[in-house]
């Protein structure tokens, strides 16, 4: 239990609070429109289907608040450097934005169709309380119309007002019922093209449909102006309600019984999101501005296996390990951004981004540099970025494990970069005295462009007589011994025969366990960061060491995960 909190604490509490807040709210506002007597007049035409709507529209309003927040990179990033005093969990919560984003989206889906279902439910009951299907009392509240001078509509109920509507005329010609839907579809678009199937194989698909959040948003400010649901308002004289509810044929002619006066709540929806899409619309204006700001080529390179090596020089960027950029290619799309991790260090004066082959932007911009006319400029790029991740605080660690597969070794390219850098220059601020670095790829051809960042690494580290500062060990996944029985009459030389590096090369997957325990040992009272850019499947299971592998006892070696988030 001790080792859960250590590394999940912070981040249950946070989540706790939300779910507490969720579920006050629901609480809260499904009593009161149950229970308030100013409601007791809408109860006798919609029965608890009142409580059922408005309680979850209390909670999406919430949540319609917190959902942009996640995705504001700009804010996320001064976030970040704000919380250097609140210790790396504070700012470890922060790299789990694109989670909690998913998890707001689930609680808006959930209450969006439980408030959808109420309300459908609703307007039959309007429907059916005007024909006088459900008695007198509703028949007789459902017939109270306005009068001609009174301008401000507080007689009527029922927004029912002709006996020839239907669910599909009311749907479509009140504002509450068409932004309704308008709401709905476009959630559903966003929600179903964001399954991870779609998202990794169309991103475009993803991206243009998940730009319908303008329209969700546009929508869902007016959606309560048409104030539907209506709660009785004071009179003078005032209206006796437990007298007055079995006498209808009394109201307006006696003094206690005065024809009672409805009017819809205030449209409060606009006061929660309007914070958020203030800062949102900030946010992409800053993105725009970023846009329009030069960026300039110093060098191009073609790697093997289709790796596009991007060197970029911008007025004023600053740059940290690990962090990330989106760039732009208005010939490819105008709208498309996409996200990739800078592989420089922040003491170059450019930065440097890998990109390999991955779906139609990246293949269309490979092919236009490949099409380049020797010594030509590439494509006009924008850049939007730096953002900050996990990396950054890799040497806020005195142990780092850094775990990349395939290409999402690019962060850790920075951060081995930065230590060379340092060490180059003789940095008195380097906290980290101990790296293992573990990259696992499927073939020989994903080592190329990276092998000669390691070999220059290896060899400063040796000069330096530092070589037991970095341990590394790279994985072949996509091989195993029977495989590799013709590179193993090798095995015996001085560098490997597939990396040129003198750490030979594994084959197989690792031994989480194994690497772990040796971690421990070898550190056994030091605070370990573990470090991955790679699937979800091997940060669940990298989580799970850290937990089993960390000691309560603060004298004892811990282990926190890590993981980038895009």
């Amino acid at each position: 239990m001790g080792n859960w909190i250590i590394n999940h604490g912070l981040e249950s509490f946070i989540l706790v609070v939300w779910m507490g807040i969720n579920i006050f709210l629901f609480v809260r506002f499904y009593l009161f429109y149950d229970s308030g007597p100013q409601f007791f007049y809408t109860r006798q035409l919609l029965g608890s289907a009142l409580a059922w709507a408005r309680a979850p529209a209390a909670v999406l309003n919430f949540n319609c608040m917190l959902i942009l927040l996640p995705v504001c990179r700009n804010l996320l990033s001064l976030l970040r450097g704000s919380f250097v005093c609140c210790g790396r969990t504070m700012r470890k919560q922060l790299d789990k934005n694109l989670t909690f984003h998913k998890l707001v989206a689930y609680m808006i889906a959930l209450m969006t169709a439980v408030h959808t279902v109420a309300h459908l439910l609703n307007v039959e009951w309007y429907i059916n309380s005007r024909h006088g299907r459900y008695g007198p009392l509703p028949g007789n509240l459902s017939m109270l119309e306005d009068d001609d001078d009174d301008d401000h509509h507080t007689t009527f109920l029922n927004p029912v007002q002709s006996d020839s509507t239907t669910p599909t005329i009311f749907a479509f010609t009140t504002i509450a019922g068409l932004t309704g839907v308008v709401i709905t579809l476009a959630l559903i678009l966003m929600i179903t093209s964001s399954m991870e199937v779609i998202r990794r194989s169309y991103f475009e698909v993803f991206w243009y449909t998940h730009h319908l959040f303008i329209i969700f948003f546009a929508g869902l400010v007016f959606h309560g102006a048409g104030r539907i649901v209506r709660g009785q308002v004071s009179t003078d004289p005032p209206h006796n309600t437990t007298l007055c509810k079995d006498h209808p044929d009394k109201w307006g002619k006696i003094s206690e019984c005065p024809i009672p006066q409805f009017a819809g709540g205030f449209p409060q929806t606009w006061m929660w999101v309007i914070g958020p899409m203030v800062i949102y619309v900030c946010e992409r204006l800053l993105r725009f501005i970023r846009y329009l700001q030069a960026v300039r080529y110093k060098k191009i390179v073609m790697h093997p296996s289709r790796v596009l090596e991007l060197q970029l020089v911008k007025s004023g960027f600053k740059m940290d390990v690990g962090q990330y950029v989106f760039l732009n290619c208005p010939e490819i799309s105008q709208l498309e951004w996409h996200p990739f991790t800078m592989t420089s260090a922040p003491e170059e004066e450019f930065f440097t981004i890998h990109i390999r082959q991955a779906g139609d932007w990246t293949e269309k911009l490979i092919k236009m540099v490949e099409n380049l006319p020797e010594g030509s400029q590439g494509p006009k790029i924008g850049v939007d970025g730096p953002f900050g991740t996990a990396s950054e605080d890799v040497f806020d660690y005195e142990v780092s494990m850094l775990v990349g597969a395939g290409i999402g070794v690019t962060p850790f390219a920075s951060i081995l970069k930065s230590i060379w850098y340092k060490f180059k220059d003789s940095n008195p601020k380097l906290r980290t005295r101990k790296i293992y670095f573990y990259w696992l790829c499927r073939e020989t051809h994903a080592f190329e462009w990276f092998a000669d960042l390691l070999q220059v690494l290896e060899k400063e580290m040796d000069e330096r007589g530092l070589k037991d500062f970095l341990t590394y060990k790279l994985f072949l996944t996509g091989w195993d011994h029977t495989h590799a029985a013709h590179v193993m009459v090798h095995f015996d030389k001085d560098t490997d025969v597939i990396t040129g590096l003198k750490q030979k090369t594994h084959y197989g997957r690792p031994n989480w366990d194994k690497e772990f325990e040796q971690v421990r040992q070898e550190n056994p009272s030091s605070v370990v960061g573990t470090f991955l850019c790679g699937p979800a499947a091997l940060a669940k299971v990298l989580e799970k060491k850290c937990v089993k592998y960390s000691d309560v006892d603060p004298r004892k070696t811990k282990f926190y995960f890590n993981k980038e988030n895009f």
